[in-house]
């Protein structure tokens, strides 16, 4: 899919096709084609390989200048289908003509740039423009991180209930969001000092020029980076104590159970042991008696009971 929008001099988005694409666009591809891809590189003058780099799941981070254009691929965080957290490249590419962004699936960070934000941004303002891109990024780490606590209290909860893994399998699946989130933010945190490392650089001034708000706001992104950084890395830690804490629980209680149910079968034992032996055609007391199976009974109700009062005392029931 490409969208082409272009901010407009009172504010608003204008959505351009490919032939009335003009400097100062931005070009949006959300898993294109490679036919879209082919047309773009064409009309911009750009090598395919340079905006299929971003289509690669496991591209890292980095900074790239060639021929002219610069490409950033920073890790954005996204939402699954089944409700999974997990991080994906998105590449920022920057020509003389406009910003073209790249990314294999639709997320919510380039869907929060649209004509009903379009006063918070400007397309032709190319520095600015990527600035809000990796500051929303930043932000939706943080948002995610939120969502995950609450999913992880919500756990907790249900594990203090319960033997079942199906918690705990949950809980393995946090602590991987958390995994990826947290090498995606250490790769994006570099690749942000690269940029205000080259800020006075001839590569970067060709296509984008900061102006003291602009390096203001880099430094923003930057501390906001890193701070998600550091609150992933933080509930990371509780996490994986936590998941410790809760399967040593766990086996705590599986072991309550085994007790428990072993103290039964000894309890029940004892009469079946007392009514073998008196099954046995042998003499034995109460033999001749009328009221020997009563007695039988009583003996081992006594029994019973007697060996359940001890177990109880000794906190097996």
């Amino acid at each position: 899919m490409i969208e082409i929008l272009k901010t407009q001099d009172n504010g608003t988005l204008k959505e351009l096709t490919l032939n009335d694409a003009e400097s100062g666009s931005w070009f949006n591809l959300i898993s294109p084609t490679f036919e879209e891809i082919q047309k773009v590189s064409i009309i911009l003058d750009l090598e395919e390989d340079f905006i299929r780099n971003s289509l690669d799941a496991d591209e890292l981070s980095r900074i790239e200048f060639e021929d002219g254009n610069l490409l950033i691929i920073t890790n954005v965080p996204i939402l699954d289908d089944e409700k999974n957290f997990d991080t994906l490249p998105l590449g920022l590419i920057f020509t003389h003509e406009g910003v073209i962004t790249v990314c294999s699936k639709e997320n919510k960070i380039l869907s929060s740039f649209n004509s009903d934000t379009s006063k918070f941004f400007d397309t032709r303002k190319k520095t600015n423009f990527m600035l809000n891109i990796l500051f929303r990024t930043a932000k939706f780490y943080l948002r995610y991180l939120k969502i995950i606590n609450k999913q992880t209290e919500e756990l907790e909860d249900s594990l203090r209930k319960t033997t079942s893994n199906k918690a705990l399998f949950k809980l393995i699946e946090a602590q991987k969001s958390l995994v990826y989130f947290t090498t995606a933010l250490k790769d994006n945190r570099v690749v942000l000092e690269k940029i205000l490392k080259s800020v006075n650089s001839q590569n970067m001034q060709g296509l984008l020029k900061f102006d003291e708000d602009d390096v203001d706001m880099l430094e923003d992104v930057i501390i906001e980076t890193r701070q998600a950084e550091e609150m992933v890395e933080m509930h990371r830690n509780i996490l994986e104590n936590m998941m410790d804490g809760f399967a040593s629980i766990i086996n705590n209680n599986v072991n309550q159970v085994m007790k428990f149910l072993a103290a039964i079968t000894i309890i029940l034992s004892i009469p079946t042991m007392l009514g073998s032996f008196w099954g046995m055609n042998v003499e034995l007391p109460f033999a001749g008696n009328s009221h020997g199976f009563a007695y039988v009974i009583a003996l081992s109700t006594l029994c019973a009971v007697g060996a359940a009062v001890f177990f109880g005392k000794k906190g097996l029931l």
